[in-house]
């Protein structure tokens, strides 16, 4: 369990294919017409032991390609009328061609090296921190700052180390450690009135990809980012960090931020409000809570 809560915290959810220039250089897939990119999957899927009833294992993350990052950003504020959120979506504009892999990372980079938020993730000490560290490496990033360790706790935020509260991983804390009692985010998400799953599922971020339909995989994240967030603010609340009036203040500045969201333009994020309220009236309903 994390013992603090920072000033400014980051909840985030990252996305990521399998890298096709993988296939071509590890497998040697030719990339000439009338090549698919399916083909450089299925060899990259084939190496980490396809079988007929999993035919999509889970494959290296080095060798996969970061496609969207997306998180609310929480500062805790100074005006006395609870924290401020915004949300952070990577790629902001889908159709825009500079937001290449390198370009996504790099801003993530800076953006976490500037502010030094407590990370919060979902399995993310093993599979979103792993991937932001193995592509920059591969991109020959500067981690701008991301990557310090400061000699003493007190000296700042580390990232890396397990004894410390700078990347939090929801997963491992409600799974206790255990891989096998670990639930998936949608499953204890929505369990706790949260929405999980909406329309799209991790397993098929490749197809769409493949599809070009990149502004619906970032949609997808951004579900993912504000789930990460409602969980945090509820496993902060388990832990005493948030009493229930500070978890409630959470939870209104949450549904604020979406309908700012929806105003602005960011019409997926109805579904996401409706299936929050559904969640909401079946709880009331059936477990007389919230």
């Amino acid at each position: 369990m994390f013992k603090s809560i920072a000033d400014k915290i980051f909840c985030f959810d990252i996305e990521w294919i399998p890298d096709p220039l993988s296939g071509e250089l590890l497998h040697h897939v030719e990339h000439n017409p009338p090549f698919s990119y399916e083909e450089s999957f299925r060899a990259m899927w084939a190496e980490a032991g396809a079988t007929p009833e999993r035919p999509r294992p889970f494959v290296k993350t080095a060798l996969c390609r970061v496609v969207s990052i997306c998180g609310v950003f929480r500062d805790a504020g100074r005006n006395g009328q609870g924290p401020e959120l915004k949300l952070v979506s990577m790629p902001s504009d889908a159709s825009d061609p500079k937001w290449t892999e390198r370009y996504i990372i790099e801003n993530f980079l800076k953006a976490v090296g500037t502010n030094h938020p407590q990370l919060v993730g979902y399995n993310s000490n093993n599979s979103d921190i792993p991937i932001v560290v193995q592509r920059s490496i591969v991109h020959g990033l500067d981690s701008h700052g991301f990557a310090e360790r400061p000699d003493k706790p007190w000296l700042g935020l580390d990232y890396f180390s397990s004894s410390s509260d700078g990347s939090i991983d929801l997963g491992q804390i409600i799974g206790m450690g255990r891989w096998g009692a670990m639930p998936r985010l949608d499953e204890i998400a929505t369990l706790s009135g949260i929405p999980g799953k909406i329309d799209v599922n991790g397993g098929t971020v490749w197809q769409l990809w493949l599809e070009g339909r990149l502004k619906d995989i970032v949609d997808y994240n951004d579900f993912d980012a504000l789930t990460t967030y409602l969980l945090w603010a509820r496993t902060a609340h388990f832990a005493g960090l948030l009493d229930d009036k500070a978890y409630a203040l959470e939870l209104r500045c949450a549904r604020e931020l979406i309908e700012r969201e929806i105003a602005s333009g960011k019409a997926h994020l109805v579904r996401y409000l409706a299936r929050w309220d559904e969640l909401k009236a079946i709880m009331l309903e059936r477990r007389g809570h919230v």
